[in-house]
């Protein structure tokens, strides 16, 4: 599923691509026939997967697909399409990412409390909207010449910063709910490494005048990669 969302995102996104990551578009277009290949038998078997699972596991696999055809057409005449909406694209891979990171083990596990549940959803969904939205900065210069109203084209980068700083703010009382709890009690130091580590690269990379390169890439969307072994040596 993760693989699959990657690989949508990246077909669909080639036309703002060109202007914020030309370098990428390249690549993405040399191998545009083996990665449509690959984001259709990833979904089928993410399907056959979730399927021996439970019926709920199905539906959450296949919110993305859904979810993605839904915001590319127009619902109703007269209507925006809800891609033509400030804000929705964020909320949808936020949705996608906390339904497969919280609702998949719970459905396999089961037997687990909803309040942690609940915080885990939070945890993810809150990452997500927080990197797709640095994203959105790097990319606002393509954005505003194509005309697509993101968050940071809306707002400009000061308050963007600002909405950044605000949202990653509100992992303090999620890590104090989370401690009073009693969940999560050795992976704490790790959280606490993520949360400060959101407010150090949304200070990093919505400096004035500042285009991210490939780092922006490896240090927001790689950031399980190096908090896992973080969280394996507790």
């Amino acid at each position: 599923m993760v693989f699959s969302v990657y690989g949508i995102n990246k077909l669909t996104d080639i036309r703002e691509d060109e202007v914020n990551n030309p370098e990428r578009v390249g690549y993405v277009k040399r191998v545009a026939k083996a990665l449509r290949y690959s984001v259709v038998v990833s979904l089928v078997l993410a399907v056959l997967l979730s399927a021996l699972t439970s019926p709920l596991a199905v539906l959450v696999v296949l919110f993305p697909i859904v979810a993605g055809t839904l915001y590319s057409i127009r619902l109703l005449p007269g209507y925006p399409r809800l891609k033509d909406i400030t804000g929705v694209k964020n909320l949808i891979i936020a949705i996608t990412w906390a339904n497969g990171t919280a609702f998949l083990p719970y459905l396999v596990t089961g037997g687990v409390e909803l309040q942690r549940v609940a915080l885990i959803y939070y945890f993810f969904f809150m990452k997500s909207m927080v990197n797709t939205m640095l994203f959105d900065v790097r990319d606002i210069e393509g954005d505003r010449i194509n005309g697509i109203q993101t968050i940071p084209v809306k707002l400009g980068l000061e308050r963007s910063r600002a909405l950044l700083l605000l949202l990653n703010s509100t992992f303090i009382p999620w890590i104090i709910t989370a401690h009073s709890f009693g969940y999560f009690g050795k992976y704490m130091p790790v959280l606490a490494f993520s949360i400060l580590n959101g407010y150090i690269y949304i200070l990093y990379f919505t400096r004035r005048n500042y285009r991210p390169g490939k780092i922006l890439d490896v240090w927001v969307d790689g950031e399980w990669f190096y908090t896992l072994p973080l969280a394996m040596a507790m």
